[in-house]
């Protein structure tokens, strides 16, 4: 059984949780994402509670505004990184816009790559990869479970800014929970 504390986020936020293993971090993402429904209490983004939305409709409400990063990212492996942001696209419902995809890809760095397949990246890469996924349908929420755990300290500094730099560009509220220390000193205390 575990409890969680209130949590609310303005546009443009940014919150960093972090926990040892075992403490409930899973299991929180996972309710923020309306993926598990809690035992109690109520899970609202913008407005719409998620208690209130059928299965369909919350699938339906997070594939149009919640982009998740996971801590291994997940792609169509016969897919190119451009074609893999466009299927994201169509598979939230959202319009394919291939140049807004290209823009991303070059933002983070792989514009260059966008012909190659996932698993022809480094891991840093797909990783960026990952999060441009997440990004790419603008979401009003990101959730990032331990973005950067298999990161060097090098890359694991070029995705946390890269991460907060989207969000604050498209004003969208952003957690990351995550046991990475090396994470602490890029967010402000609360």
């Amino acid at each position: 059984h575990f409890s969680f504390p209130n949590i609310h986020l303005d546009e443009g936020e940014n919150l960093l949780i972090l926990g040892d293993s075992g403490v409930g971090k899973t299991t929180l993402i996972q309710i923020l994402a309306g993926l598990l429904r809690p035992a109690s209490g109520i899970v609202k983004l913008n407005g719409t509670k998620f208690k209130d939305l059928g299965s369909k409709e919350l699938d339906q409400f997070r594939g149009a505004n919640i982009g998740m990063i996971f801590q291994r990212p997940y792609f169509v492996r016969n897919l190119n990184i451009l074609d893999n942001l466009l299927f994201s696209l169509y598979l939230s419902k959202n319009q394919q816009d291939k140049n807004s995809a290209v823009e991303l890809l070059e933002k983070i760095g792989l514009a260059d790559k966008l012909n190659k397949k996932p698993y022809q990246l480094s891991q840093g890469e797909q990783q960026r990869v990952a999060m441009a996924l997440a990004l790419i349908k603008k979401p009003n929420l990101i959730l990032a479970d331990e973005p950067t755990s298999s990161l060097d300290d090098s890359n694991c500094q070029k995705i946390v800014t890269l991460i907060k730099e989207q969000a604050a560009e498209t004003n969208a509220k952003l957690i990351i929970i995550t046991h990475d220390y090396r994470l602490k000193s890029q967010f402000k205390k609360s």
